[in-house]
């Protein structure tokens, strides 16, 4: 069953890390013209020189993003006061990836649109005739990440975008962290979530982290700690209060900070890695409007399956509409409710 419950909503994995990325950079897009030296901030992004050769070329009217959240512990400090509830690369793997998804920017239209990847998706990995879930193509590398995606999904494939869990703790941090409203008391003893009491609080980058990362949320009900049994849908309600939180809180402290946005930036810029060719600065400015008329949210019809002792997705021709549009070879299907 709940397997079948996380199947029914395969299109509409945790998209957390990938949302707050592109809503801080339309966010603090908002202080270009108050502080100038943004673009020098994300200048100094790091960049992924191997994966510009897989990328597509130009396609005409349409850019697609391949956005990643990666899980990397490969990053973590031993020193890190929440060290213990994020894992070594010796516990957890040094490489993992959280959420995957296509933006896709139209260039005529100006429109925004998300596509949520399945990061159990059952794919052909790079160009090999080797088959695993997509996500193992991640701990091979961007390059053969991004080829995965293209041959999988035949849509192609312009930019490249990745940021991490702990680069999120800066930018949480560097703005004096968000506010997060619970109706009662909360915890998660995995991530080391501890909310003392029902209303708005003010977390700090690691207790923030915490709350988003939660998959065993637990509430203080008539004095008794009970699970959450909304299981992954109230994991996406506290994914998507925590990127209200995050965006607000951006616009709020960069307008009352002009002169730190500098810092702002730098932390955000130390949370990505792109590829060569991605100019922030360029997309901030069209993913702006979308802060003010929003994004058209798509997913992918897929069916279980088992591979030997893993469950696995696979991809349904019932998806093809959906693809052809991110391919830019169709219209616009009609997105998922919001």
């Amino acid at each position: 069953m709940l397997f079948q419950e996380r199947l029914d909503r395969a299109g509409k994995l945790p998209r957390w890390v990938l949302i707050g990325v592109v809503a801080v950079v339309i966010s603090l897009a908002g202080a270009l013209g108050i502080v100038r030296a943004t673009g020098t901030q994300f200048d100094a992004v790091k960049r992924v020189p191997s994966v510009a050769a897989v990328l597509s070329v130009p396609t005409v009217g349409l850019e697609n993003y391949l956005l990643v959240g990666s899980d990397t512990r490969s990053t973590t400090d031993p020193t890190d006061s929440d060290y213990k509830n994020i894992g070594s690369t010796e516990v957890t793997g040094g490489q993992r990836s959280d959420t995957m998804m296509i933006l896709r920017y139209d260039a005529t239209t100006k429109g925004v649109a998300l596509l949520s990847v399945p990061r159990d998706l059952w794919v052909k990995i790079g160009d090999s005739d080797r088959s695993n879930r997509l996500n193992t193509a991640y701990q091979e590398g961007p390059e053969v990440l991004t080829r995965t995606v293209q041959r999988a999904l035949n849509i192609p494939i312009h930019h490249y975008l990745e940021v991490d869990f702990q680069g999120f703790k800066e930018i949480i941090d560097g703005i004096g962290g968000i506010e997060i409203c619970v109706k009662r008391p909360a915890r998660d003893r995995r991530t080391g979530l501890y909310i003392r009491r029902r209303g708005c609080s003010q977390l700090a980058g690691t207790q923030a982290l915490a709350f988003v990362r939660s998959r065993f949320y637990q509430s203080k009900i008539d004095g008794v700690w009970q699970m959450d049994g909304t299981s992954d849908i109230g994991r996406s309600t506290r994914q998507r209060d925590f990127v209200t939180a995050l965006l607000k809180a951006s616009v709020k402290h960069v307008a009352s900070n002009p002169m730190t946005a500098h810092d702002v930036m730098a932390s955000f810029a130390n949370a990505l890695t792109v590829d060569p060719g991605l100019k922030l600065v360029d997309m901030a400015r069209k993913l702006r409007p979308a802060a003010d008329v929003g994004t058209a949210s798509y997913s992918l019809t897929v069916v279980n399956d088992i591979i030997g002792e893993a469950e696995v997705l696979r991809l349904s021709t019932k998806s093809n509409d959906v693809l052809a549009y991110f391919a830019g070879t169709g219209p616009a299907p009609a997105p998922v409710p919001k």
